[in-house]
């Protein structure tokens, strides 16, 4: 059938998970299709027909793609679920918006841009380590340094974290106030809180962490707590960052063109918006 896809393919553009992670479900027992447990790799499925479940969850692939922008508060986790019932930043979004998910994290303790979508086959491809998308942040650590200070050097240069090499980073000192120094980090990859460990490895710990870019989306006009959703240019410009295709459903249909027209009208370039009143977590 022409709309038959594997199921961990399905999977992975559900949302769910890489097509390998998605492999490794089904060989643990934990998806099942249509009720029966399903650990044959090769199996195939027909979306909106085929019943997927994961751990007993249903798993559907979204009728439209949705990308959004968020400025993340600090003391937001980038999660969906939390069991400690902390703020998420979901709750920042309207009650209504279908499902969509963080790409990437942003820590606890840190802010900035964030991006979040149902575009499974985005997500992976963002998330992937061979793709170089650059992310930008304004550091803020405890001492002073100077744009010459070895210790600096040594991070541009890239340090062994969890026994793996750091790729080599842009690093460059915005200002000092005396005590301590603001940093400029362009940094390509993402792992556990990365920055703050490169720097706790000098002996400058982090103060403050703030990311204000994601390769070519930034945080321009949008204030903390708020978002935007993406530009249809942006979304080719992302997909066109990890050198791939954009899919069919990733295009905006000619309504979703003249909804962003008249959004460009009343509101300029970008249209930014707060959740406003019925906010989960104040």
């Amino acid at each position: 059938m022409a709309n038959e896809m594997r199921v961990q393919k399905f999977l992975s553009k559900a949302g769910v998970c890489s097509r390998r992670k998605g492999e490794k479900l089904m060989q643990a027992g934990r998806v099942q299709v249509n009720g029966d447990v399903c650990t044959e790799l090769g199996s195939k499925v027909v979306p909106g027909k085929d019943e997927v479940r994961v751990d007993g969850e249903v798993v559907t692939l979204p009728d439209q793609y949705i990308y959004v922008l968020l400025n993340k508060p600090e003391n937001y986790i980038t999660t969906l679920d939390d069991p400690k019932d902390r703020p998420i930043v979901t709750d920042l979004l309207p009650d209504n918006m279908p499902r969509i998910w963080p790409v990437g994290r942003l820590d606890w303790d840190s802010s900035g841009a964030l991006l979040l979508t149902n575009d499974g086959k985005l997500t992976n491809l963002l998330t992937h380590p061979s793709h170089d998308v650059t992310k930008q942040y304004a550091v803020k650590v405890r001492g002073l340094l100077k744009n010459d200070s070895p210790k600096l050097q040594k991070l541009r240069d890239g340090i062994r974290l969890d026994g793996v090499m750091t790729k080599p980073a842009h690093i460059e000192v915005v200002k000092d106030n005396g005590n301590n120094t603001w940093l400029e980090f362009i940094i390509s990859e993402g792992k556990n809180r990365q920055i703050r460990r490169m720097c706790e490895a000098i002996g400058a710990p982090v103060m403050k962490l703030r990311r204000y870019a994601i390769g070519p989306l930034t945080l321009d006009g949008v204030p903390s707590g708020a978002y935007r959703p993406l530009l249809h240019e942006e979304v080719e410009k992302l997909y066109a960052e990890v050198e791939a295709n954009m899919p069919d459903r990733a295009q905006p249909s000619r309504s979703a063109e003249k909804r962003e027209r008249q959004r460009r009208k009343r509101h300029g370039k970008y249209d930014v918006r707060t959740h406003g009143p019925g906010k989960k977590h104040h």
